[in-house]
């Protein structure tokens, strides 16, 4: 359905108010009473609330699962935002599903509590460690796991890990709160919790367990090996578009008559499959459409190089050429054309078919995915943090066609855009806001790159050791060379009339 204006305001959303909703609004059949916690969830943004939480009520809605109720975590700043929002409407969530033919809400409410957010993260720590939590899951970002860019190893010299296990009951990080929960479980007697990675990073369980296992080493060998032997690290892979929440979404929600102070909105498709490794009990995600499996790392390739990958396709030029969304670039001709012949030539050829379906199938999945227009995601956040984005998503792809001595032409012109773009200003003149934690030195690096394409590319913690291979280092001076003096456009063009390059 259509949002409908309502003559009255909307009811502002809080459990003594799910009754005077509209009709048209799905709402919890449980009670707060009726639940109790199984899950802390750390870094409890949007993308959680539509994606996990979601099929957490799902089952609680079929009267289960009822003593896996989520308590939301964070361990930076900006989470104390959330938390105060969510608070003030119960931990209840409007989530806004925007297809095409129509849109419609549904609020949900598996969360019942939102941690302290505090320096030190004690309030995580004692939540963690009480015995009623089985599953501990994250969403911290691909880039928030302390990974060595080169080797992919696990940071022990950063400054944050450092400080964590010279601090280990002080931790600032979420690991170290972890670390600090599981060695408070083993002193007590209890069993350790799963923890469950739900980032986009292939291996994202086996990164996990590195992390936490390497950082309780530099402090508490025993408890490492204590948690190494008896701890659950399942690898998953999730997915659905979840756009950050703007006015737009805040309106659509008050029109469909619910004042949510902190809406999502997602598109209508969702996937998650786990890697059924549990050590201490999970619920039945299966009933409500998750996929429990013993090898999750097919699927993890193809969902990471042909979805996340072809994002950073689309949003890096779109940003050079001021296109606002996704859907915007798959409308425009050139961008499309550009798009389908990198994952045709380039990236699909090195992903393997996963049971039900074909890479060839999956594109054309994520295809009319991308074309939504009901779906405002734009360019700007899914090109955000392209330092963590082109090494896990793109630089993959780059180097099994290397490998293979195949085609690379395409995705030497998509890192071309990435740098293109991180010059920080668009071909039609508009600045490029900051867009990366390490953006300034992204920045003058493609400045330098305009006259010396080759610095670009000695950037290894971002562009992998790609400047040791001749023809990738010619192919990207070129298209760089070609996009400052020509423009996007018509390099685009070029690139499209002209059979690829091979390796």
């Amino acid at each position: 359905m259509n949002p409908v204006a309502h003559a009255t305001p909307p009811i502002q959303l809080r459990r003594d108010r799910l009754a005077d909703l509209p009709a048209t609004v799905r709402t919890p059949a449980y009670q707060p009473s009726d639940l109790t916690p199984g899950i802390v969830h750390i870094g409890l943004g949007n993308f959680h609330r539509a994606h996990q939480a979601w099929y957490i009520h799902k089952l609680m809605q079929q009267d289960q699962a009822r003593d896996w109720a989520i308590i939301g975590a964070g361990v930076r700043s900006y989470d104390a935002g959330m938390r105060q929002k969510l608070l003030a409407q119960d931990c209840l969530t409007t989530l806004i599903e925007l297809d095409p033919q129509g849109i419609s809400a549904e609020v949900i409410g598996p969360m019942i509590d939102y941690l302290p957010i505090e320096a030190g993260n004690a309030a995580l720590i004692r939540g963690m460690a009480d015995p009623s939590i089985r599953i501990v899951s994250l969403t911290v970002t691909e880039g928030g796991y302390f990974l060595d860019a080169n080797t992919g190893a696990f940071d022990t010299d950063h400054d944050d890990i450092l400080h964590d296990a010279a601090n280990p009951n002080h931790p600032r990080t979420a690991f170290g709160a972890i670390v600090a929960a599981l060695g408070i479980r083993r002193a007590n007697g209890l069993t350790p919790f799963t923890a469950l990675s739900c980032d986009n990073l292939q291996g994202n369980g086996t990164i996990l367990r590195n992390c936490i296992v390497g950082l309780a080493r530099l402090s508490d060998p025993d408890l490492a090996d204590w948690i190494d032997r008896n701890g659950a690290f399942p690898n998953s892979m999730v997915d659905c578009i979840v756009p950050a929440t703007s006015d737009q979404v805040i309106s659509q929600c008050n029109a469909l008559g619910i004042d949510d102070r902190a809406p999502v909105s997602h598109e209508n498709f969702r996937q998650w499959v786990i890697e059924d490794n549990f050590c201490a009990g999970r619920p039945s995600l299966e009933q409500v459409g998750a996929t429990l499996t013993e090898d999750v790392h097919g699927y993890e390739a193809q969902k990471l190089r042909i979805l996340n990958g072809g994002h950073q396709l689309l949003a890096n030029v779109g940003e050079i050429l001021n296109v606002p969304t996704i859907s915007a670039c798959m409308q425009d001709p050139d961008i499309l054309a550009f798009f389908e012949k990198v994952q045709i030539e380039e990236i699909l050829p090195h992903v393997d078919a996963v049971p039900g379906t074909t890479p060839q199938e999956y594109l054309g999945l994520v295809e009319r995915r991308f074309e939504n227009t009901a779906i405002h995601d734009t360019t700007r956040r899914v090109a955000f943090d392209g330092s963590a984005r082109h090494p896990g998503f793109v630089l993959p792809s780059i180097r099994d066609a290397i490998a293979s001595r195949s085609s690379i032409n395409g995705l030497a012109l998509a890192e071309a855009f990435w740098c293109r773009m991180c010059a920080g200003v668009r071909e039609d003149g508009s600045e490029i806001a900051p867009n990366d934690p390490v953006w300034e030195n992204l920045r003058k690096t493609a400045l330098a790159a305009k006259t010396d394409p080759g610095l670009w590319l000695e950037q290894d913690l971002y562009c992998g050791d790609f400047d040791h291979d001749t023809q990738f280092v010619a192919a990207f001076a070129r298209w760089l060379n070609e996009i400052w003096k020509n423009g996007s456009k018509a390099v685009l063009a070029e690139f499209v009339s002209h059979n690829s390059l091979s390796h």
